[in-house]
């Protein structure tokens, strides 16, 4: 038995989502030259990409991305890997759900063996209900969930299509 999915947020919405957030994340860093956007490998990056996009656009910051790859489920049974020196940067950590904030809480522990003048976290959805203490700083949509349910991101290439509670 497959379990119901109830779409929350569409293309258009995730458009117009992404825009704000490109936005917020430029008045954040308006005092700043340049901007490092860190996306979580997977869906995280696909975010991080078109964030990056926007800024460019829309900004006079001088938007560098870096993927950052990480086993989501076991952190630990694999190396972060974070192969970009931060010191002095204004960095954006960039993934597409939180959901428990586990995630998030070891994505930046390579971040931290540097040190960089800001860090942030930007997320597409962020679920309430966390088992760690993350709390993104900027985020797209926000969702009051059950601890059963859960958020799932849908992808075509290297474009977000959609967002999913189930």
């Amino acid at each position: 038995m497959s379990k119901e999915k109830t779409l929350i947020l569409d293309k258009e919405r995730i458009n117009k989502k992404m825009q704000r957030m490109a936005f917020q994340i430029w008045e954040e860093y308006s005092e700043e030259k340049a901007v490092t956007l860190i996306g979580i490998e997977g869906s995280g990056a696909i975010v991080a990409k078109s964030l990056a996009k926007r800024l460019t656009d829309i900004s006079p910051l001088e938007v560098e991305y870096i993927n950052l790859k990480l086993n989501k489920r076991k952190p630990l049974k694999e190396e972060i890997i974070l192969n970009k020196e931060l010191n002095d940067k204004a960095v954006v950590l960039v993934d597409d759900v939180a959901n428990s904030g586990k995630t998030l809480l070891y994505a930046l522990r390579p971040i931290l063996d540097f040190e960089p003048k800001k860090v942030m976290i930007a997320v597409l959805v962020d679920r309430r209900h966390k088992s760690f203490p993350i709390t993104p700083d900027i985020v797209g949509h926000s969702i009051a969930t059950t601890l059963q349910e859960h958020i799932e991101v849908e992808t075509e290439g290297n474009r977000i299509t959609a967002a999913y509670l189930q």
